[in-house]
């Protein structure tokens, strides 16, 4: 029995498959669990909160639960719905109602007394930046392919034929949608010289030297804990397209980047971090970029259980695990 209370704010969408697993976890330990999706309110969600000299107070609410401010023990942030407004607001006038909500709600539920956030909203924010990635694991040691962010369809002419052969990549994986609402994907995917034009020049653009590698490496760090995966099979460069083909054995991780992924997140103030490296036939790491809410519950059980109790051991212990 035990456990019991505070209750783990988890804030995400309905369906959130990852956060599933965790809530699971959390509930087999009879660890309260408050699941919010910034993205009902003010629907479905109603916010009380008192500041003053002794701090925040106050209570969050949803349809089906309801949890004092300062009494929260964690908070998962994971993927959240981004803000709505009535529909029948005008343009501008919704557009300011988003904005209020993102500042008042989403203040206050970054602003929680004594919480332990996994991670904090705004460290995910600052994380997702893909320049600040490159430069900062360059700087604690990780070995990062030759890269050019430009909208200098010169300029990226000129990487393309130097460093071949060099991938495109997305800045951000930004929601995106054909005329029928149906989701697309950016993939990463070669580039040649003779496919660069002057459509470069209309926003930035990130080309990469493409790493000759043997097997893909996921590495998912949950605070001390490191949680490395080789895939295999992929007959592509991005590994995401071929679910279905791929295969995953557990690795160990070598020292040096283990150090390095630890210092990188310590950079940037994260709990938890999932990398993606390319492994060269002389067996060294090559660092991609590391999503600081990524993904993990694609993976056989095996390798999601460590995972999904080294999360949970964060938010019930706070960090104390």
């Amino acid at each position: 029995m035990a456990a019991a209370g505070p209750p783990v704010l988890v804030v995400t969408r309905l369906d959130d498959a990852t956060a599933d697993e965790v809530i699971g976890e959390l509930n087999r330990r009879r660890v309260p669990v408050v699941r919010l999706d910034p993205g009902d309110f003010p629907t479905a969600v109603t916010v009380a909160a008192t500041l003053d000299g002794t701090g925040v107070a106050g209570t969050l609410t949803t349809e089906t639960r309801a949890v004092d401010l300062d009494s929260v023990r964690s908070v998962y942030w994971r993927r959240p719905t981004p803000y709505g407004a009535d529909l029948a607001m005008s343009e501008q006038t919704s557009r300011w109602a988003v904005e209020e909500a993102r500042h008042g709600l989403g203040g206050v539920l970054a602003a929680l007394p004594g919480a332990h956030y996994l991670n904090h909203p705004w460290r995910n924010r600052d994380a997702e930046y893909k320049p600040a990635q490159l430069a900062t694991a360059a700087r604690c040691g990780l070995a990062v392919p030759p890269t050019l962010i430009t909208n200098d369809p010169g300029q990226a002419r000129a990487f393309v034929t130097t460093h071949r052969p060099v991938l495109y990549k997305p800045l951000r994986e930004t929601e995106y949608a054909d005329a029928d609402g149906r989701s697309l994907t950016v993939w990463l995917d070669d580039v040649t010289p003779a496919q660069i034009d002057d459509r470069v020049s209309h926003t930035a653009h990130l080309f990469q030297q493409r790493v000759s590698k043997t097997a893909d490496i996921r590495l998912t760090v949950v605070g001390d804990r490191l949680f490395a995966v080789r895939i295999d099979g992929s007959p592509g460069v991005d590994w995401r397209r071929h679910y279905d083909r791929l295969t995953y054995a557990p690795i160990d991780v070598p020292p040096g980047i283990a150090k390095g992924v630890r210092d990188y997140l310590n950079a940037f103030g994260l709990i938890f971090g999932a990398f993606d490296f390319g492994l060269d036939p002389d067996g060294e790491w090559h660092w991609y970029e590391c999503n600081p809410n990524g993904q993990w519950a694609w993976f056989p059980e095996h390798i999601t259980s460590p995972i999904t109790a080294a999360l949970a051991d964060e938010l019930q212990y706070g960090g104390n695990a």
